[in-house]
């Protein structure tokens, strides 16, 4: 048997779960290894309250849903952390990313997205773990699209089904598109600058608008707000209409969950059925975390293929 204690998310009863009492010794074993990867395909979003082992646990607990990978946007930076398989998710006011966000400065804000939606290639999914915790502020919150097709109209479902989405890199948190966007940019950091000119961002990526989840069978409307730049074949406004009306569906209060942090918690999330986003927090604090990146593809990316001019005659 499985040794650990499974209860609901606060306030959230239609994903996500949160796991207390796991010892990090069972981590090894396969009945725990089993019921945790189980746990994570059926519910999105687990969240593990006062796990202990650090570093350790954060990495050996990886290893249940896949291998930790060099998050993509790390590949070919100067940038280090304690581990390799470990990203940086660090905001403080000499180097982090600031915003003004309805009226108020936020530093570390992100808005609602799906990790690597810009290239065609997604990983499976993070675990999150806290450094230093700010004062106030900080939250991350998680929204499952599962639940989000289910109570898509009809209609709405039958006219996107077969459409796709073209995606691009952008930095600039007042320049989305679609969803939720900063008014004005204060600072940004360094590594959100050179991801600019990573090779992996240089093409437009295209994603399905639904697809099966492979395991359940389960429908997933599978769109990020921000990279998102229009319906592949409907680069017009009536396209542009269509995505908003859907984005409007997705980024309603009851599919959201956010998670207020505490020491000694992970959050671990599956990125091919969960949005995320990061509330921020007061431009004068702190808040550092540490990220592994879940390696895998679901398979149904691709890159943009524009075809080519005919030579002038």
């Amino acid at each position: 048997m499985a040794i650990f204690n499974v209860g609901p998310l606060p306030g959230q009863e239609r994903f996500g779960a949160v796991i207390t009492d796991l010892p990090p010794a069972s981590i090894d074993e396969p009945e725990t290894r089993k019921a945790l990867h189980d746990l994570w395909i059926d519910k999105g979003v687990i969240v593990f309250r006062d796990i202990a082992g650090g570093m350790d646990t954060q990495i050996r607990l990886s290893e249940i849903f896949g291998a930790p990978e060099i998050h993509p946007m790390m590949v070919g930076t100067s940038i280090k952390t304690e581990h390799k398989a470990l990203a940086p998710i660090e905001y403080d006011r000499e180097s982090g990313n600031l915003y003004e966000v309805k009226g108020r400065q936020l530093g570390g804000y992100l808005p609602w997205h799906f990790d690597a939606a810009y290239v065609d290639r997604i990983n499976h999914g993070g675990i999150l773990r806290p450094q230093i915790l700010p004062r106030s502020g900080g939250e991350t919150g998680f929204l499952d699209q599962i639940a989000a097709y289910e109570l898509l109209p009809r209609r709405l479902r039958e006219r996107i089904e077969g459409l796709s989405v073209l995606y691009a890199y952008q930095p600039d948190l007042t320049k989305p598109k679609f969803g939720d966007r900063a008014d004005r940019i204060i600072q940004m950091s360094e590594l959100f600058r050179k991801g600019m000119d990573h090779p992996s961002v240089q093409v437009r990526a295209i994603h399905p608008l639904i697809y099966r989840q492979a395991v359940t069978g389960r429908k997933v409307l599978h769109v990020s707000p921000w990279f998102a730049e229009a319906i592949e074949g409907m680069e017009n406004a009536e396209g542009d209409a269509l995505l908003r009306e859907v984005i409007g569906y997705v980024l309603r209060p009851e599919l959201m969950y956010f998670h207020r942090w505490e020491a000694g918690d992970m959050v671990l999330w599956d990125n091919w059925r969960m949005l995320h986003s990061a509330c921020g927090v007061p431009p004068e604090e702190k808040r550092i975390m540490r990220r592994t990146t879940i390696v895998g593809d679901y398979g149904l990316g691709r890159r943009e293929v524009k075809p080519e001019r005919s030579p002038a005659r």
